[in-house]
C-alpha cells in the first residue's frame, strides 16, 4: 500500500502525514460498476483515491441521474468531506468507472490533521475549490451548450480520465449521465460519427484524435 500511496500523493503530503495515512487508512479495492457511496448513506470516512476513476452522480426525485464530475488518482470527493464534517447523509452517488483502490480516512483523523499538517489543509481546500469549479462547469454545460456539444465534451472528458480513446459506454449510460433520452443520444452520436468525431461500435465508442 505504501508504494501506491506514495505514487498517488507524491509531492502533496509530507512524509509524516503519509505515515499517518498508511497507519490509519483502510484500503478498499473496487471493481468497475461498484457503488462506493450511495445516496442516503451516512458518511463517516473520507475517501482518498489511490487508483482508478470514480464518477460522482446526483439524482432527482424521479430517480434520474446527472453526472457532476470524475475523481481520479490523488483526488477526494468534496461532497463526501462535507458529509463527514456535518455527520449528514450523502446526497450523491459515487460509482466506479474503472477498477481501482481507495483509502478511507476516519473522520476524527481528518479533523485532527487539519490542525496538524499544512499539506492536509491545502489538499482539503484545493479539492473543495476544484470540485466546486467542476460543478459550476456542469451547470454551465447544461445552461449554455447544446446537447451535441455536451455529448462530445462528455466523451472527451471520459477518454481523458480513463486515458483511453476506446470507451466502454452504451447509449443508455450516456443518456443517464447527461439526463436525457437514449433516442436523442443515439441520433446525436450518429451525427458525430458522420462528422468524423467518433466511431461507433456495439457497446463501445472510439474517440478520434483532433
Amino acid at each position: 500500500m505504501e508504494n501506491n500511496l506514495t505514487q498517488a500523493f507524491k509531492g502533496v503530503f509530507e512524509t509524516d502525514l503519509l505515515s499517518e495515512i498508511e497507519k490509519h487508512g483502510k484500503l478498499i479495492q473496487f471493481s468497475e460498476g461498484d457503488i462506493i457511496i450511495d445516496i442516503g448513506q451516512r458518511v463517516t470516512q473520507m475517501p482518498l483515491l489511490i487508483e482508478g476513476v470514480i464518477k460522482i452522480l446526483r439524482e432527482d426525485e424521479n430517480g434520474d441521474e446527472l453526472l457532476l464530475y470524475y475523481l481520479e488518482r490523488g483526488d477526494t470527493c468534496a461532497m463526501s468531506m462535507n458529509c463527514c464534517m456535518g455527520s449528514s447523509k450523502s446526497e450523491i452517488r459515487a460509482t466506479a468507472e474503472t477498477e481501482g483502490k481507495l483509502l478511507l480516512i476516519p473522520i476524527e483523523k481528518m479533523e485532527l490533521w487539519l490542525g496538524q499538517f499544512g499539506s492536509w489543509r491545502r489538499f482539503v481546500f484545493d479539492n473543495y475549490n476544484i470540485r466546486l469549479h467542476e460543478m459550476l462547469e456542469a451547470i454551465d454545460n447544461l445552461a449554455f451548450m447544446n446537447l451535441e456539444e455536451r455529448i462530445l465534451k462528455h466523451i472527451a472528458d471520459k477518454a481523458e480520465v480513463t486515458q483511453s480513446l476506446e470507451l466502454k459506454s452504451t447509449h443508455n449510460e450516456i443518456a443517464a449521465e447527461l439526463h436525457t433520452s437514449r433516442v436523442v443520444v443515439s441520433r446525436l452520436l450518429k451525427a458525430l460519427e458522420k462528422k468524423g468525431k467518433i466511431k461507433l461500435f456495439r457497446n463501445r465508442i472510439e474517440v478520434k484524435k483532433s
